[in-house]
């Protein structure tokens, strides 16, 4: 997989900065802002996708279901190797 929650971490510490500039003023704060919203919205749905796959790992790792049974969406490429 090419991103990690560091790379999150980094974007979303990004754009605090960005927030945070006191230079940044009137539409082209606007803009900052909404971008802001974008992300952090974007965001959230990355942590609830992770939550999803860190809950069914929890199932498989209680034995309520073996890893092949995990829909290939939560699956990693690797799993039935």
């Amino acid at each position: 997989m090419k991103n990690k929650f560091t790379d999150l971490n980094n974007h979303l510490f990004s754009q605090l900065e960005r927030l945070s500039d006191e230079n940044l003023k009137g539409e082209d704060l606007k803009v900052e802002i909404e971008r802001s919203k974008a992300v952090a919205i974007v965001a959230d749905k990355i942590i609830d996708a992770a939550k999803v796959t860190v809950e069914a790992m929890a199932l498989v790792g209680k034995g309520s279901f073996e890893k092949t049974d995990l829909p290939l969406l939560l699956a990693d490429s690797n799993v039935n190797k």
